[in-house]
């Protein structure tokens, strides 16, 4: 499925952790991996006035990038040939471009950086290509939890029932097959959006009827994730999507979560977008997100 992996960098330490992923999956996957620094230039001009500052400006943003690349591909492990490029530009748009250009598979980034010359905020440049990208984003915090790169053990496939969720069952089950890992497949029934006020009390029989729709489409991720020969367990949940999601992956010692970025909501539907870039702020292991919108998952 993975046959090329991107990691974009700014030098910050949750990029590195990015790449620490990445590379762990080209690994698995046999993918090729290719390390990108885009030169922000809207913040090479500035104050400065003259073309020789401004050039003297880019040439030191040019050796910071090479520098921060260097870095990179002396800190990971791969057994092929890492292909590296520095790019000027907007670092969304060159990130996507980039994309383009050279089919890439996933893409691997850390969701928080550092600004300054040469830098770019990772948190708003990566949920910017986790909102566009037609490939899955693999976004990565740097915390305690995340320095495990390998194996991943236990993948969590949150659901709403909804299409777009379900474009993040197939690649989770590719990548737990992989690694032999366990899916978990989480289904959060949640109610605030029709309970009225803290006394009104939903209809016994419309809360059974929630909790049973989540364990059909829980068993529907179930049954896939088995088919690719890796266990499978299944829960449902009563409460706030992100925050449910959030307190079983740390329940439960979650390697990885997948989800979709787009849904709908409803009585039993959270949506997928804003719940999933919460998620990606707060989670303290990767984040797989699966733009709904890459048909190439359902060609793969």
């Amino acid at each position: 499925m993975f046959d090329s992996i991107l990691v974009p960098t700014d030098g910050s330490e949750h990029a590195t952790r990015a790449a620490e992923h990445g590379a762990a999956l080209a690994r698995a996957f046999g993918a090729s991996l290719h390390v990108l620094a885009v030169i922000d230039t809207r913040t090479a001009g500035g104050p400065f006035s003259g073309d020789d500052l401004e050039d003297e400006t880019l040439d030191r943003m040019t050796a910071d990038a090479e520098e921060t690349i260097t870095a990179i591909t002396d800190a990971i492990d791969v057994s092929g040939e890492i292909q590296t490029t520095i790019r000027e530009g907007a670092p969304a748009d060159e990130i996507r471009t980039y994309r383009d250009d050279h089919d890439v598979d996933l893409i691997a980034m850390g969701t928080h950086g550092r600004t300054g010359v040469g830098r770019y905020l990772a948190g708003s440049v990566t949920e910017s290509v986790v909102r566009q990208a037609d490939v899955p984003v693999l976004t990565v915090r740097a915390t305690d939890r995340s320095r495990d790169t390998a194996p991943y053990d236990d993948i969590l496939v949150p659901t709403d029932g909804s299409a777009p969720a379900a474009a993040a069952v197939e690649p989770a089950c590719e990548i737990a097959a992989q690694f032999d890992a366990r899916v978990h497949a989480l289904n959060v029934v949640n109610l605030g959006d029709v309970a009225a006020g803290s006394e009104y009390t939903l209809p016994k029989n419309l809360i059974d009827s929630l909790e049973s729709q989540g364990e059909k489409e829980t068993e529907r991720i179930a049954m896939r994730a088995r088919e690719s020969g890796v266990e499978a367990v299944t829960q449902v949940v009563t409460g706030s999507p992100a925050t449910d999601i959030l307190d079983y992956a740390a329940e439960n010692d979650i390697d990885m979560i997948a989800m979709g970025t787009t849904g709908r909501t409803g009585l039993n539907r959270f949506l997928m977008g804003s719940t999933t870039e919460r998620i990606i702020r707060h989670a303290d292991m990767p984040v797989l997100a699966v733009n709904a919108r890459d048909q190439r998952i359902d060609e793969s």
